[in-house]
């Protein structure tokens, strides 16, 4: 981040401009290029673009573009960021808030504001920014083929007030509708879940390898252990078969919908 900021500096001083003006040019205000020449917040891959383009960087900006990728995610979460976006399956059991790649801006800003200790306000936008590279994936081709399963109490929670969760369950909607998502409820009546132990996802490889990715108080594991990763894989598939059915599963959303 630093060495971006420094370098988009000097790249904008040798073109003659000041802040407000390649602000101008490439659709953003003048806080925000200090914010990222100061390394204060990282900067959309569309900035980057149009800013190495304008201010004839030959490509110098663009460069550093991967590794801004990477630093825009918190440190324990940037390895399986990386896995994520190679997937050719990803299966994911959700307890505490709707997952990442379902979220909207407002409810990731939500749920990032109420961290505690407080996030400050330029990690929060960078974190809100980086959401949307990742889910990219849904739209990706070959298509990845993608499982959620979701906690009924995540579905309800109000986290960022009533408005927000319904934006929230539009979008859980959205991609539950595309072929190659499926999304399962499980439901708070249900007397087995063999889930008890907490949320986790499990990421294909290209090359078939298999990883399970565990976080909790912001600290992550990424075991690739055959037997571990089985057992992890096994128990996905039990929960699978206790939630509701894909059908089911929406038809539960628009009901929780209606109710908002």
């Amino acid at each position: 981040m630093a060495a971006f900021g420094r370098q988009l500096k000097l790249l904008r001083l040798r073109a003659g401009l000041d802040r407000a003006e390649l602000g101008k040019l490439v659709g953003y205000a003048a806080d925000s290029v200090a914010s990222f020449e100061q390394g204060r917040r990282i900067p959309p891959p569309r900035f980057i673009d149009k800013a190495d383009e304008l201010l004839g960087a030959g490509g110098l900006l663009t460069a550093l573009k991967e590794g801004l990728g990477r630093a825009q995610h918190p440190a324990f979460f940037r390895d399986a960021a990386r896995l994520e976006a190679e997937a050719i399956e990803l299966f994911l059991y959700a307890v505490q808030a709707i997952p990442g790649l379902l979220q909207t801006e407002e409810c990731t800003r939500a749920l990032l504001a109420m961290r505690r200790p407080l996030l400050d306000e330029d990690t929060i936008e960078q974190r809100v920014t980086s959401r949307s590279p990742r889910q990219e994936i849904l739209n990706r081709w070959p298509a990845p083929l993608m499982s959620f399963v979701i906690e009924e109490a995540v579905l309800r929670r109000p986290f960022g007030g009533r408005a927000v969760l319904r934006g929230a369950l539009e979008q859980v909607l959205f991609v539950g509708h595309k072929r190659n998502v499926e999304i399962q409820v499980m439901t708070t009546e249900r007397e087995d879940n063999a889930g008890v132990d907490g949320p986790f996802t499990l990421i294909t490889r290209k090359s078939g390898e298999q990883v399970a990715y565990l976080e909790v108080q912001g600290r992550s594991l990424l075991p690739t252990e055959r037997e571990e990763v089985r057992s992890v894989a096994a128990r996905y598939g039990i929960i699978r078969s206790q939630a509701l059915a894909p059908r089911e599963s929406l038809e539960s959303v628009e009901k929780l919908l209606g109710e908002v």
